[in-house]
């Protein structure tokens, strides 16, 4: 438990968790704030996935299925109180179709589903694949696709050298997913994206809204691809507000 999740103390005042999966060549630490940021009843639970960050020297998933085999159990491990997901790009993907994954096991699903820089699964991947290219190559697409590596990274040799097979992983689980059509979720789904992310149009953030027969809202934000960084304060005050909304609403035994 302790390597895949960050903070892995579980908080005894938890009365829910929500477990967050980061973006693409990104770790638990992404979301290493968050755990004193939301109210003392929510347990944050980042989650580290093999080669990345403190677990650089293990072998990354490439195949969605994968890291979903590996994460199933982790759940169950801390499935005794409510729990939502958030994730972020890639994360989002991986959270969605965790999320199928239990629902078709039978255990426990989450009561919220949270996506963020991610278009709708259903929508085709509109990008060339880039996994396979030489380095230099990769990082260029990597960097006109998302701008999103950071500046100390690749002035670092070798923190580059760590970080390079985990970031090819992810793109590889991104180019390789199929998504398979299945019903949709009776809990609420709410979706964020950055107002100025080229990579993520409005429209692809809205079409999550087939994903649920439940509540649906689609956010904003004033930033890119990564504005969960710049507007950190507003997306953890619109998760609370939602997940208070949720659990006000199962208490009253309703999802709409």
């Amino acid at each position: 438990m302790t390597s895949w999740i960050l903070n892995s103390q579980a908080n005894p005042a938890a009365r829910m968790r929500l477990f967050c999966f980061p973006s693409a060549g990104r770790g638990a630490s992404t979301y290493g704030s968050w755990t004193r940021a939301f109210p003392p009843d929510l347990d944050v639970c980042p989650v580290q996935l093999p080669g990345h960050e403190n677990r650089y020297r293990e072998a990354p998933f490439t195949r969605m299925a994968d890291a979903l085999a590996a994460l199933l159990p982790i759940l169950d491990g801390r499935g005794e109180l409510p729990f939502a997901f958030f994730g972020h790009s890639l994360g989002a993907l991986i959270a969605f179709e965790l999320a199928r994954l239990l629902r078709r096991r039978g255990h426990a699903e989450p009561v919220h589903l949270f996506v963020s820089a991610r278009r709708a699964p259903q929508i085709p991947e509109p990008w060339s694949r880039i996994s396979h290219l030489p380095t230099a190559e990769f990082l260029d697409a990597v960097r006109i696709r998302y701008d999103g590596i950071p500046e100390a990274i690749l002035r670092a040799p070798d923190l580059l050298a760590i970080t390079l097979p985990a970031m090819k992983a992810d793109f590889e689980i991104i180019e390789n997913y199929f998504y398979q059509n299945e019903d949709s979720f009776d809990y609420p789904i709410s979706a964020f994206g950055g107002s100025w992310d080229s990579t993520v149009a409005p429209s692809e953030l809205e079409a999550w809204r087939a994903q649920t027969r439940g509540r649906f809202r689609l956010r904003l934000f004033s930033g890119d691809h990564f504005f969960l960084h710049r507007c950190r304060a507003e997306l953890i005050e619109a998760i609370s507000g939602e997940l208070k909304t949720t659990m006000e609403q199962a208490g009253r035994g309703g999802t709409s």
